[in-house]
């Protein structure tokens, strides 16, 4: 929706914005929407977006010019009228250059909910009883690549630079927004290491609560199976102080490994001796919910009489 428009420089906006993005006109105001008629100040109400969950979005313009105490009034106004809809929250998104109207908003009862590099978000929970909206980055997800060479038996680890106990570790890193985790190993074993890999299938994931690397949030750390496809190492200089090809077998039972390493090591040398399928958890692609939307559900594999057409869960 297009930025919402109110304050002391609507009369210079207005004839630019004849569809009055920012306040739909109080019934009480002389004219009717579209009129470039000038409403009483504070006289509109918040035009905002809304969603399946009975709540209500507004979003303000990063250069739109507001009047703090007008948009109070305002934003006032509205949340009463969104109350006696029975609508249960509004979430209102401040660009970094309206920062000046979150101080009214407060004063409002709006709390952060959270915050980007340019935006921050504030709600207000309108429903009965104690707000039940959810919360925002309550984890972290790292994913690691354990690049396993089948042919020789060996695997390749790393070691970070600028650590004060330099053990072996899989290469790995953050997953980016809207980055599958697979797609996050192949990639960060890439940029540390030189190597390039496929992704096989989710060995383990690890659940940490209070992580100081997290901003004391939880942390998931996810490590993944790839398989190599090419083997010469160049490393980060950034990032990696050694690379090398080890012996699966010796990093299983290496003191200078990683406890999580060890573990990723034995999950692969059982597999390598047993089948993989004793331990692997491969990934289906599924329609989710949301119309037009994907996931990514990870499980061991199905026997093939057990399996169903897509779509028909």
């Amino acid at each position: 929706m297009s930025p919402l428009l109110s304050g002391g420089c609507l009369r210079a906006v207005w004839a630019r914005a004849r569809d009055a993005r920012l306040l739909v006109p109080h019934r009480g105001a002389s004219g009717g929407p579209g009129c470039a008629r000038d409403p009483p100040t504070g006289a509109g109400l918040l035009r905002g977006e809304l969603d399946r969950f009975g709540g209500v979005s507004v979003r303000l313009g990063a250069l739109d010019c507001l009047d703090a105490a007008a948009f109070q009034r305002a934003l006032q106004a509205s949340v009463q009228q969104w109350r006696s809809a029975g609508r249960v929250a509004a979430w209102l998104h401040v660009p970094i250059l309206q920062s000046a109207l979150i101080a009214p908003a407060a004063a409002l009862g709006f709390r952060f909910h959270h915050a980007e590099a340019d935006s921050a978000t504030l709600t207000l929970w309108l429903g009965e009883g104690p707000s039940r909206l959810p919360g925002y980055a309550t984890h972290q997800v790292g994913v690691a690549g354990a690049v396993f060479d089948e042919n020789t038996g060996k695997i390749l680890v790393v070691q970070d630079r600028n650590k004060s106990k330099n053990l072996w570790k899989l290469p790995g890193g953050l997953s980016e927004p809207g980055e599958d985790l697979g797609d996050t190993a192949v990639r960060e074993v890439f940029e540390e290491t030189g190597v390039r890999s496929e992704f096989r299938s989710l060995l383990s994931l690890r659940q940490q609560h209070r992580h100081p690397g997290a901003f004391g949030k939880s942390d998931m750390y996810l490590v993944c199976r790839l398989q190599p496809r090419s083997f010469a190492i160049r490393l980060c200089p950034h990032e990696c102080l050694r690379g090398a090809w080890l012996d699966l077998a010796t990093l299983a039972a290496d003191a200078g490994a990683t406890p999580i390493t060890r573990r990723a090591a034995r999950l692969l040398l059982y597999g390598h001796r047993e089948g993989f399928d004793k331990v692997d958890l491969t990934a289906d692609t599924l329609p989710a919910v949301h119309t037009g939307l994907l996931y990514k559900l990870y499980h061991r594999e199905l026997p093939g009489r057990y399996k169903v057409p897509a779509g028909a869960e």
